[in-house]
């Protein structure tokens, strides 16, 4: 059986990341935990009504992304999971269980880093998701705004663009990284 990385704990060498230089969870690692469980029952109940399997490498794949609140890609992933019965998952286990859970709308790509979030937050396909990606913390908030939304619709239907990832992209420094610099 595969378990999910927060099923084992913690242990992994990641997990300095997701703090602050003081040894406090930053506010994404935070918010990240505090919406983890719930979003894999979510995940679950989705996949049910759907009529797609939720399988154990599929739930501990998406587990991975939920212990982190920052991008990882497919090897990491492999890190992440360790061994499974003695054995290390091939790339391609974790691609196929990846592009399962982006067609659920479970996980994002984020095509600037080549590496994958969870997306706990239910939009639609067509919506814009615009990540905010932290530059000093590696953090990512995730925002869907409905004005810039039809706004960036009306400028894609005046030029007869049919877009297949909605999604926009935003490097710089999250408010908690801003403070902290403000400080030093």
């Amino acid at each position: 059986m595969v378990e999910s990385h927060s099923d084992r704990g913690r242990g992994h060498d990641h997990h300095d990341r997701d703090h602050d230089h003081d040894g406090a969870p930053c506010r994404h690692a935070r918010e990240r935990a505090a919406e983890a469980g719930e979003a894999l029952a979510r995940a679950e109940a989705i996949c049910g009504e759907r009529r797609q399997r939720l399988t154990p490498m599929r739930r501990a794949v998406l587990g991975a992304l939920y212990d982190t609140h920052k991008p990882v890609g497919a090897y990491e992933i492999i890190d992440i999971l360790g061994p499974q019965e003695g054995k290390t998952l091939a790339p391609i286990t974790i691609y196929r269980a990846l592009d399962f859970l982006i067609a659920q709308g479970f996980v994002h790509r984020l095509a600037s880093r080549n590496a994958f979030i969870a997306c706990p937050h239910g939009h639609g396909p067509e919506e814009l998701v615009a990540f905010l990606i932290c530059d000093a913390c590696g953090g990512v908030d995730e925002r869907c705004a409905p004005p810039l939304s039809q706004a960036l619709g009306q400028m894609l239907s005046a030029e007869q663009f049919k877009p297949r990832h909605p999604v926009l992209e935003i490097s710089g420094l999250c408010g908690h990284c801003s403070e902290k610099q403000g400080d030093a």
